[in-house]
Formats: structure tokens, C-alpha cells, sequence
């Protein structure tokens, strides 16, 4: 069976050799993100910290820093979970194999949560303030909750069945927010706690929320799987966990789940808004300040014993990457009964993952053809792009399973390759100019506002790809330093971005019909071309989280014919830093030299990292 609680899962992990104790105090401010980052980069083990300053509560971290630790979590019921998918793809699998499901109605049960009338998550209250005020980055508005589990239920048909569990981002203070009485609630579009906050305006009536740090493990997961509409994150966490989910509803107020280990109660005004952030996201920037529904707090409950979980999150790779390689053992399996002709789906993680989705489909119509293009998979790529969270993506990238059954849209180099091989830039970019990507992607025109291009490619492969530097290439005045990235790729540093000079006219239109430079498919305008090339993910994150495609693609021997843009040459991406992005993160110089110190002979951290 699955865990019961957090410590449950803080015991096997320390009691199997998984998890490291930190018997030194530490700083929640910068130092523990600090600690955590490094060790995940290192794939190191989970973290307790007993000792933190500010606070009388242990910190647990890195839980799910590896995946190979965070399969061992839920090794119990991993399996089942799986069988549950398959005879959601297949449902006479359970006719034909029915052995293999013998397991199954046991699992099915635990999908059903439960109400109580007591529970352990009621056994003390305390203050926000007295909380572990996690500030993971030097410009963060304030604390952080990293790992909250957002609880709200349907304003029209309140209940269980209907609820919400989502990982939404919550400010403990900071900003405008009056101390222990408010906290920030930052939620993206496409969430499902904002149909029930747009129900709960409709009605003119508060949101009653509860934010829940702690529990199983299995309820984190749940709270960050893609899960169909109906299914609510509770059923899932009950599958999971391989127990039912127990809710505590005290004194009548909302439902919070009994083993938790904190839950910050209270409600959202239909017009309560104030200035959220900024807080170092998942893209490697900050996401800056913008007004953000306010969670007024009513109490606060802790367990006994109660450990609170964090995460922090990056650049990426960062922890939060297991949950993605997780999801995708679940659900890999479902996506093709999810959009007809759908095969494949990666959203790549190095590229902040909304940025960039490679996908595989069939390409099937007119199979008399004499020459394969793009026709079916584009038929796919507008339902991928209408698919939930699918629908933030940004550079969406497409192939025929056809042209290769072989290709692995996780093999991220080897896809590209296959791509530029076959693209046609005279046909195959199809833009969408105006509309919503995600809020945390700062490249767009305002929040929540850019532009998406899909690129499909099928067919036969109408070019080879270039491996190395011509020896005649030559670059435009201000332009320098073209490295090879990839087969295909090259990146070169431009000049400083400035929207006045029309930097990129003079390059695409400096270039005749026989220059070498022609031979590159792709090519990528960047302030650090060395930078950019030094590795795969340099370049994904780099182009993919810099660039609005609307604005910034562009193409030599560029042309708009009936409204379709296209060009005859290699297509130019501006991926420099514009001045209305948002800055990077960067580590604190002092803080890194206190973590280094964890590390030498005789700190707790020793031979780890």
C-alpha cells in the first residue's frame, strides 16, 4: 500500500538509504533552494532539514529529484495505475487478458475519496508568519509555497465529485499583502480553479479555498496531472496512493484532506486582486508582478509532527522534470485515443515546456499520392494546440510517423534532424498571430499575449544537412562568431537588439541565391553564439524561451503570398534578449560560497555534490 502521510514517506525514504538529515540550521531565505538546486543537479537524495531559522517546522526537499526515486514512492501501485490507463485505451483488454487485470477492481475502489469527521490536520492552528518562508531567488517578492495543493469545489454543484486539486502558485507575504490575514494566489489561464472562480464571481459570492502544503505524496502528483474534465485530482490521488482519499470537513467550512500536513484556509473575494511576485519560474526568468487574486485566511491547521515540502524551480532541468517523466509513464499510453492520428507528444522541459511541443502523427489522406506532404498532421496540430495545457504551446513542430515509424519524439536532436531534412519553408510555417501562450513566457506583446507557429514537415528528405562550418562564409557587418549547433543549425551572435536599426533586414537581405550560408536550414540570432552552442539545451532554452514567432521569425528570401508568409531560404530566428523580457535567474554569489561549504570534509553534505 501507498503512504499514508509525508512522514510515512520521510521514514521509508530515510530508513532505505534515500534520504540525507541536514542537522544544521539553515536559512530558508535563498540558502535552502540553494541547497536543494545543487543536489538535484547532482542527483543527490532527499533532504530533511530539521533546524530551520524562522521557524519551529522541518523542511523536507528533493523528494522527487530523481525518477528512479519517485517510481520507488509509488512502487506499490505504479502498475496498477498503468492497467487502469490500458483498459481506458482498450477496454477488451480486460476480456482478453483478464489475469493481467485481476488487480484492478481493488484499484478502482480507491478512487472513490471519503469524508470523515476527524483527522489529523486538525490538531493544532498557527499563523502564516509562523510558517517556513521559503524565498528561493534573489528578486522573489517574498515566500513561497512550491509545492501547494490549491483545493477549491464547483460554486454550482458543490461536493467532492466536482473539486479542483491544482499546484498553483502561492505568496506567503511580501508585496501589499497584510500580514497572517492574506496570501497571493497565482493561477494560469486554462486552470480549473478558474472555472470555479469564474463561477463564483458569476454568483457574486466568495471562493472558499484551501491551501495544502503536506500529505501523501500521491496528492502532489495528482495536483499536476493533465486530467479530463469530470476526473477529479482527489480520484486520482486515491489511485495512486493506493488508499482512499479521507476529507476533514471541520465546523462545516471546506473540505481539506485529514492527513495533511498544512492547510491555509480562507476565501477569495470576487474582486480582491493586488500585485503577485515576481518569483523565479520554470523558464529560467523571473515572472514579474502583476495583480493576482488574494486569498483572505481565516486559520490555519498543522498536524503533529507536521514536515512541510518545498521544491524550488529554474532553469531547467530542475525537480519539478519528474513530475513530466512521471506523467508521461501514465499517460503516454492514452494520448492516441485523446486526438485521432496523435502518436507522439513531447513538451520539451530544456525549453521551459510550453515554449515547445515536438509531436508524431499519421499522414494519411490522398495515400495514392506521388509525393507526401503536409495534410493530415496539420488536421492534428490544430486539435494538439485546442488540448488543455497543449493549448499554451508555442512553437508546436510536427513529422509523419510515416517518414520514419522509428522516431523518438523524446530524442529531441534526432527529431529536429528529421524535421530540417524535410521541412519547406516556402509552405509549411503556419502562424497563429494573436493569441494567448503562457503567463509565465514573457517573449509575447503582453501577459498572456503572443503568437504560436506550427511547423509541419512530411514527406521525402529534399536536403542534407551540413555538418560543419563552410570555408566561405561570411557574415554581415556587427554579425560574428557562427558556431554549429546541430546538423542544420547554426547560431550567430548579433548586435545588441535594438527595434530602430533593422539589424535583421540587413542580414536576411545581405545573402545572394549562391552563398554558402544557404545550406543551413535554420539559423538563430543570438547574443551568445558560443553560449548557444556549447550544448542542446543551451540552444532550446535560449531560442525557445526568447523568441515570439510572430515578431521574431523571420527568413531569407522572405515572401507573403495570400496572406501566407514563407521564405525560399534558411528561416532566421531572433532569439537575442528584447528589453521587454524578463531577466534571468542568477544564483547569489554568498549564498553559493555557504552551500559549497555543506559540502566540504565534514559538512553534512559531503561527497554529494
Amino acid at each position: 500500500m501507498g503512504y499514508r502521510s509525508l512522514a510515512d514517506c520521510v521514514q521509508d525514504l530515510r530508513r532505505t538509504g534515500r534520504l540525507v538529515v541536514v542537522d544544521r540550521e539553515v536559512d530558508p531565505y535563498l540558502e535552502v533552494g540553494a541547497i536543494q538546486r545543487r543536489v538535484y543537479q547532482a542527483g543527490g537524495p532527499a533532504l530533511l532539514f530539521p533546524r530551520v531559522k524562522g521557524t519551529a517546522f522541518p523542511m523536507v526537499g528533493n523528494l522527487f529529484g530523481t525518477i528512479e526515486r519517485a517510481r520507488f514512492l509509488f512502487r506499490d501501485t505504479l502498475d496498477a495505475v498503468a492497467r487502469l490507463v490500458e483498459l481506458k485505451v482498450d477496454p477488451s483488454s480486460g476480456f482478453k487478458r483478464p489475469w493481467r487485470y485481476r488487480g484492478v477492481p481493488r484499484t478502482g475502489l480507491s478512487l472513490l475519496p471519503k469524508t470523515v469527521r476527524r483527522g489529523p490536520i486538525l490538531a493544532h492552528q498557527t499563523t502564516v508568519s509562523k510558517l517556513p518562508a521559503l524565498t528561493s531567488w534573489p528578486k522573489d517578492g517574498g515566500p513561497f509555497v512550491t509545492l501547494p495543493l490549491v483545493y477549491t469545489e464547483d460554486p454550482d454543484r458543490p461536493g467532492l465529485a466536482r473539486s479542483n486539486l491544482g499546484m498553483y502558485r502561492v505568496q506567503l507575504s511580501g508585496n501589499a499583502y497584510e500580514t497572517d490575514r492574506e496570501v497571493g494566489l497565482h493561477y494560469q489561464i486554462h486552470r480549473g480553479i478558474g472555472v470555479h472562480h469564474a463561477a463564483a464571481i458569476r454568483r457574486g459570492e466568495r471562493l472558499r479555498v484551501n491551501v495544502v502544503v503536506g500529505g501523501p505524496p500521491a496528492m502532489t502528483v495528482a495536483a499536476v496531472m493533465p486530467l479530463p474534465e469530470g476526473l477529479p485530482e482527489l480520484a486520482f490521488a486515491g489511485a495512486l496512493g493506493g488508499r482512499r482519499v479521507a476529507m476533514v470537513a471541520p465546523e462545516g467550512r471546506l473540505a481539506m484532506p485529514a492527513e495533511a500536513d498544512f492547510v491555509i484556509s480562507g476565501y477569495i473575494d470576487p474582486d480582491a486582486r493586488k500585485p503577485e511576485g515576481p518569483f523565479g519560474d520554470h523558464l529560467g526568468y523571473y515572472s514579474l508582478a502583476h495583480d493576482f487574486p488574494v486569498l483572505k485566511v481565516e486559520r490555519v491547521y498543522h498536524r503533529e509532527g507536521a514536515i512541510w515540502p518545498f521544491t524550488t524551480v529554474g532553469r531547467p532541468p530542475q525537480e519539478d522534470t519528474s513530475f513530466g517523466e512521471l506523467i508521461h509513464d501514465l499517460t503516454g499510453p492514452i494520448i492516441p485515443t485523446v486526438v485521432a492520428g496523435l502518436h507522439a507528444v513531447h513538451a520539451v522541459d530544456a525549453a521551459g515546456v510550453h515554449p515547445l511541443l515536438l509531436a508524431i502523427a499519421s499522414e494519411r489522406y490522398v495515400p495514392y499520392a506521388e509525393v507526401r506532404r503536409p495534410q493530415e498532421i496539420l488536421t492534428v496540430a490544430n486539435a494538439v494546440l485546442g488540448q488543455g495545457q497543449l493549448s499554451l504551446a508555442k512553437y508546436l513542430l510536427i513529422v509523419a510517423r510515416e517518414d520514419d515509424p522509428g522516431l523518438d519524439v523524446h530524442d529531441v536532436a534526432g527529431f529536429l534532424r528529421h524535421l530540417l531534412e524535410r521541412v519547406d519553408w516556402r509552405n509549411d510555417l503556419h502562424f497563429q498571430t494573436r493569441t494567448t501562450i503562457d503567463t509565465l513566457d514573457y517573449s509575447g506583446h503582453g501577459l498572456n499575449q503572443g503568437s504560436k507557429l506550427v511547423i509541419a514537415a512530411a514527406g521525402p528528405r529534399r536536403r542534407e544537412l551540413p555538418a560543419e562550418l563552410p570555408s566561405g562564409l561570411r557574415l554581415p557587418d556587427g554579425f560574428r562568431d557562427a558556431r554549429l549547433v546541430l546538423p542544420g543549425v547554426l547560431a550567430v551572435a548579433a548586435p545588441k537588439y535594438d527595434p530602430a536599426a533593422r539589424r535583421i533586414e540587413a542580414f536576411t537581405e545581405s545573402f545572394g541565391p549562391d552563398d554558402p550560408i544557404r545550406a543551413f536550414p535554420l539559423i538563430v540570432l543570438v547574443d551568445d553564439a558560443e553560449f548557444t552552442a556549447r550544448s542542446l539545451r543551451n540552444f532550446l532554452w535560449v531560442v525557445f524561451t526568447r523568441s515570439n514567432p510572430a515578431a521574431d521569425v523571420h527568413g531569407i528570401g522572405s515572401f507573403i503570398e495570400d496572406k501566407h508568409w514563407g521564405c525560399t531560404g534558411p528561416l532566421v530566428i531572433d532569439a537575442r534578449i528584447k528589453p521587454h523580457h524578463a531577466p534571468p535567474l542568477e544564483d547569489d554569489p554568498d549564498v553559493e560560497r555557504r552551500v559549497d561549504a555543506l559540502a566540504a570534509p565534514g559538512g553534512p553534505l559531503h561527497g554529494i555534490y
